[in-house]
C-alpha cells in the first residue's frame, strides 16, 4: 500500500517530471499542470553532472540522454592564454555505470523527459495552473484555471523559483536575492579538441564550454556584476564576444565571430539562490526543487538536485501508507544534500568575486563532488 493514490503535480519543469514518472511507476494516479501551452523551456546548454546522470539511469532515459547528448569525465583547466593547469577528475556516482559527467540542450532534455512523462501514464494539462486550493485532513481540493477541479491526496508544487504555491505557503520566505554574479550562456559549434567540459579561469571572469552533442557544445561565462542591472538584450553579442576577447587562447578567438550570429542564442542571467528551511510541506501540500531549493550553478548541479527530490519523494510516498512518515523521510534524505549543494555553490562564487585562494575552491569543488556522488 502506497502513502497516496492520486496526486497532482503542479509544474512541468524537470523536479516535477520525475515526481511524476516515478510516482506511476509505483502505481500512482498523476494530473501534471503546466502553465506553457507548448511546454517548450528556452535556455542552450545545460551540464548534467555524474549524480544527475545517476538519476536519469533511474527514470529510465539516460541512454537516450547519452545518444542526443554527450557523456565525458573530467574537467580541464586552463589559463586565459590557453596554458592548462590541471585536470580535475569528476568522480563516478556510487550503485552506476553511468559516465561522470556530461552536456545537453536544455530543450532536448526537456522533451526527452516530456516524452517519459507521457509515456508513463500522466495525465498532462498544458497551458493551465491551479487557481485555487483548499486541504482538509483526509485531502486536497483544487480548482483550475481551465475551470476543471479535482481533489488529490497530495498535491506537489514544482513551480520553479518564483513560485505562487511558496508565496502563498511560505509568506514568510523572501524572494531569491541576487549574489553578485552574472553568467552569459552561448550555443557554439564544436572544435573536435573539446571532449569533455573546459574551463579558463581569468580575473574575476570564467568562461567554460562542455559539450551538448556530437556537434556543438555550449560556452558559458560568469562575471562578476556588483549591482544587479539591466543588460539590453539587443547588446548581449557584443557583450558576449567582448568577455571572449580577454581569453587570448585561440581556440576562444576562433570562436568569437559565431557569438555575433543569431544561432549562438546569447543568454544572460543574474545568480541568485534559495534555500528554504525544512520541513517543505503545509499539510497535504509539499514543494520541490527550485520552488524551496534554487542554487547557482558552480557545481552544475541546480537541475540534478531537483530530479533527485522528485525521485526520492515517490519513493518514499511509495513504501509506506502513511502521508506523515513518507514525507519525514523524503526531508530526511534531502535537506543536507540540497543545502550542501547550495551552500558549496555560494562559497565557490564567492571565492570567485573576492579573488579568493584557489586551493580552497578547488578543494571545496572535490570534496563537493565526491560527496554528490555518494547514494542520495
Amino acid at each position: 500500500m502506497t502513502a497516496v493514490n492520486k496526486v497532482l503535480v503542479v509544474g512541468g519543469g524537470f523536479s516535477g517530471m520525475a515526481a511524476a514518472i516515478q510516482l506511476r511507476k509505483a502505481g500512482i494516479a498523476v494530473d501534471l499542470v503546466e502553465q506553457d501551452p507548448h511546454w517548450c523551456p528556452l535556455g542552450a546548454g545545460i551540464t548534467v553532472s555524474g549524480p544527475t546522470l545517476r538519476a536519469l539511469e533511474t527514470l529510465g532515459v539516460y541512454l537516450v540522454v547519452a545518444e542526443q547528448g554527450f557523456v565525458s569525465d573530467g574537467v580541464e583547466i586552463f589559463m586565459p592564454n590557453g596554458h592548462k593547469v590541471a585536470d580535475m577528475p569528476t568522480p563516478r556516482p556510487v550503485g552506476s555505470t553511468v559516465g561522470g559527467g556530461g552536456g545537453i540542450m536544455r530543450p532536448v532534455l526537456a522533451r526527452i523527459l516530456s516524452d517519459a512523462t507521457r509515456a508513463a501514464g500522466v495525465a498532462v494539462h498544458l497551458g493551465c495552473t491551479h487557481s485555487a486550493i483548499e486541504q482538509d485532513a483526509s485531502g486536497v481540493n483544487v480548482r483550475f484555471t481551465d475551470g476543471r477541479t479535482g481533489r488529490y491526496d497530495l498535491v506537489i508544487g514544482a513551480d520553479g523559483v518564483h513560485s505562487t504555491l511558496r508565496e502563498t505557503l511560505f509568506p514568510e520566505v523572501k524572494p531569491p536575492e541576487y549574489i553578485g554574479q552574472g553568467v552569459w550562456r552561448a550555443v557554439m559549434p564544436r572544435p573536435d579538441a573539446i571532449l569533455r567540459p573546459r574551463m579558463w579561469l581569468g580575473h574575476h571572469i570564467k568562461v567554460g564550454v562542455n559539450p551538448v552533442s556530437k556537434t556543438h557544445m555550449y560556452m558559458f561565462i560568469t562575471e562578476d556584476r556588483p549591482t544587479k542591472e539591466h543588460i539590453d538584450p539587443v547588446t548581449w553579442p557584443q557583450v558576449f564576444a567582448g568577455l571572449m576577447k580577454g581569453f587570448p587562447d585561440p581556440l576562444i578567438e576562433a570562436l568569437i565571430p559565431h557569438a555575433l550570429t543569431p544561432e549562438a542564442a546569447i543568454d544572460y542571467r543574474p545568480l541568485a539562490n534559495l534555500l528554504v528551511p525544512a520541513p517543505w510541506n503545509r499539510g497535504r501540500v509539499v514543494l520541490i526543487g527550485d520552488t524551496v531549493a534554487a542554487t547557482t550553478p558552480h557545481l552544475a548541479s541546480g537541475a540534478g538536485i531537483g530530479i533527485e527530490s522528485g525521485i526520492v519523494l515517490a519513493e518514499e510516498l511509495a513504501t509506506t501508507d502513511d502521508l506523515q512518515t513518507a514525507l519525514d523521510r523524503f526531508h530526511a534524505r534531502r535537506f543536507k544534500r540540497c543545502e550542501l549543494v547550495i551552500r558549496n555553490s555560494e562559497a565557490l562564487c564567492r571565492i570567485e568575486i573576492d579573488g579568493g585562494d584557489k586551493q580552497e575552491h578547488g578543494r571545496i569543488m572535490r570534496e563537493s563532488l565526491m560527496a554528490l556522488a555518494q547514494p542520495i
